[in-house]
């Protein structure tokens, strides 16, 4: 068999070993679109979350900025998370529309972590708000917003649910935290506070040392380590009253953050010109 001869042979021995293939991917869109498309909201929501997996896929993120319009929040959560895995960066508008005009705050949040997950400190403004209250420009929250922030069944689901990782001593498991919190905003105001911690804003930085006093022990100890990750001698007057403070987890809290940034401090004091 001639050069000539044998290429269309050797195309033909491609195509025939490329169809099963196109034919397993085609099955596979089948199937997640059938879940995206569920009336289920449980089938629906996980497809979208699973879309996030598909990091180099077009079609992907177009079904899931498509997604960010579903009528049931948690499905525009899960889309908002999809979008910030994939680093959809055409979905960065409407991210920072829905941060602005969504009322549920699943969807804000989960909004807010994508668009830190480009790097848009915009995202910073919406944990800011859930922590303090109130908008960086100093506003007060108007009050459909305060009643977003602050409703306990919606933050604690969304809290314990979607953002555990956050939650200071997470590891411990969601009854016990239910159980010693007693209540369900602290553990979102606390996961808000360790976002914070990343925030090169000095308005941040003063809304986790005036935290340390917050009346929720977690919010405290969650300020406390977000704090300690700044490496800033100069907090050490902010840290040195939490070492009495009430609460145990409190104070070794405060104990570690002021040795972690004693330790930090000597490092550098000790590094000689030439390691610099």
């Amino acid at each position: 068999m001639t050069g000539l001869s044998r290429r269309p042979a050797l195309a033909l021995v491609a195509i025939l070993l490329a169809s099963p293939v196109l034919h397993a991917q085609n099955s596979a869109w089948t199937v997640l679109k059938e879940g995206l498309e569920n009336k289920d909201l449980e089938d629906r929501t996980v497809a979208v979350h699973l879309l996030g997996t598909l990091t180099h896929d077009s079609q992907a993120a177009d079904l899931a900025m498509k997604a960010l319009k579903d009528e049931r929040p948690e499905v525009r959560a899960a889309a908002a998370d999809s979008l910030g895995q994939m680093k959809a960066r055409a979905a960065l508008p409407e991210l920072r529309t829905i941060i602005q005009k969504d009322t549920d705050p699943a969807v804000v949040i989960a909004a807010a972590r994508a668009l830190l997950a480009f790097g848009d400190p915009k995202g910073y403004d919406v944990f800011y708000a859930v922590l303090t209250g109130e908008k960086k420009s100093g506003e007060s929250l108007l009050d459909s917003q305060k009643k977003m922030l602050h409703d306990p069944k919606k933050l604690a689901q969304f809290g314990f649910e979607q953002g555990v990782g956050f939650v200071p001593f997470g590891g411990l498991g969601l009854n016990l935290v239910r159980t010693v919190t007693k209540d369900g905003t602290s553990p979102v105001r606390a996961a808000a506070a360790k976002v914070l911690a990343n925030d090169p804003d000095i308005k941040s930085l003063a809304a986790l040392e005036h935290a340390t006093t917050d009346d929720s022990w977690l919010v405290r100890a969650a300020a406390i380590d977000a704090i300690r990750l700044q490496h800033d001698p100069s907090i050490m007057i902010t840290l040195k009253p939490r070492l009495q403070d009430a609460r145990p987890e409190v104070r070794y809290a405060a104990a570690a953050a002021i040795i972690h940034i004693q330790d930090v401090d000597g490092a550098k004091s000790s590094t000689t010109p030439d390691q610099k």
